[in-house]
């Protein structure tokens, strides 16, 4: 295509053939199937017990799980949806100001997923922005729409509370104590990818993000009201998980992964497209310091049911590093730091 973003207004009525999918590694769409059984956790619920529990049983079996009475008001998160629409709606030459393919640039618009190195494109733009310490990025945010950082801020500070409760409930889920992910993961980062999928000629054909697990701790994503397009793998099959009212989805990285010595699983999922409607979705990535060391839990690896330790010492610097090297849909990137 001749512009390097999507969001540009252009119909196309076939599939650009940098996109398209080898044969084997379409998503074939009609052997997916609805999960209805993904599990909706209440956290205002009056059993805190049992939220933790709740939690800790959808890690094992899922690896995600949706929050309601998260304490994000609503108002804000559709306001945060129709900031992102407002700002893929922006003209052509106002996004492109803030283009680039160098993964490393705190603030980037950008396309597919790594466009340097894949040789099959994704059907995503999206607008990446580091969030924390907020002071430290906010100036260099879009300007356009004119509220974007206000409303982009408040959000962010919202869903970084909801995250920390988050980690707490899943501490206590694995016996450890409520502070523990915490003081392991030490002054935790925190990045957004502001994802749009514009409709597209040709879905079976392509993916807006092709499997893959995250890199991080956990990622908080408040998916489109109305247009579907998250689906998970469980138990070899690919479900899909439509919107929820309300709701946030929740899903284990890599990091919580090696920290629960394989107990909570980084799920395995992935962006489909449609022909018809445009998708926003927004995630919110916390991520451990550059120099927290991760490795299993001893309270874990030490349960007496004789499992050693899976995964072997490193840094998040030095598995996110790894990460960005590779392409999305490569093999787990845990794999490489297995003991």
């Amino acid at each position: 295509m001749e512009s390097k973003i999507l969001s540009c207004g252009i119909r196309l009525s076939s599939l650009p053939e940098s996109y398209v999918r080898p044969r084997s590694k379409r998503p074939r769409l009609s052997e997916v199937n609805y999960c209805e059984n993904v599990p909706v956790i209440d956290l205002a619920s009056a059993d805190k017990s049992q939220i933790s529990r709740q939690i800790g049983d959808a890690c094992r079996s899922y690896g995600l799980f949706q929050v309601i009475n998260h304490g994000v008001g609503s108002e804000l998160t559709e306001r945060m949806q129709e900031m992102a629409q407002e700002f893929f709606d922006l003209p052509v030459d106002v996004k492109m100001k803030y283009y680039s393919d160098d993964p490393s640039k705190t603030m980037r618009l950008s396309t597919s997923f790594n466009v340097k190195k894949e040789t099959v494109h994704n059907w995503r733009d999206y607008l990446r922005l580091h969030c924390y310490p907020l002071q430290d990025y906010v100036n260099e945010w879009p300007s356009h729409p004119p509220s974007f950082k206000e409303v982009v801020s408040t959000y962010c500070g919202e869903v970084r509370r909801l995250g920390f409760r988050l980690l707490q409930e899943i501490s206590e889920s694995l016996g450890l104590e409520r502070e523990y992910m915490e003081k392991m993961l030490g002054e935790q980062g925190q990045h957004m990818a502001i994802n749009y999928y514009p409709p597209c000629p040709e879905p079976e054909l392509t993916y807006g993000l092709p499997s893959h697990t995250d890199p991080n701790t956990i990622t908080i994503l408040l998916q489109d009201p109305n247009v579907a397009g998250l689906q998970v793998l469980k138990d070899g099959n690919w479900l899909a998980v439509n919107p929820h009212p309300n709701a946030f989805v929740i899903n284990i990285g890599d990091q919580l992964q090696a920290l629960s010595n394989g107990r909570y699983k980084s799920v395995w999922h992935r962006a489909i497209v449609n022909s018809d409607k445009p998708r926003i979705s927004i995630a919110s990535f916390l991520c451990p310091a550059n120099d927290a060391i991760i490795e299993p839990a001893k309270e874990v690896a030490d349960d007496g049911s004789q499992v050693r330790a899976l995964y072997r010492t490193f840094t998040y610097a030095e598995y996110y590093n790894k990460f960005w090297s590779r392409n999305l849909d490569q093999e787990h990137c845990l794999q490489l730091f297995t003991n």
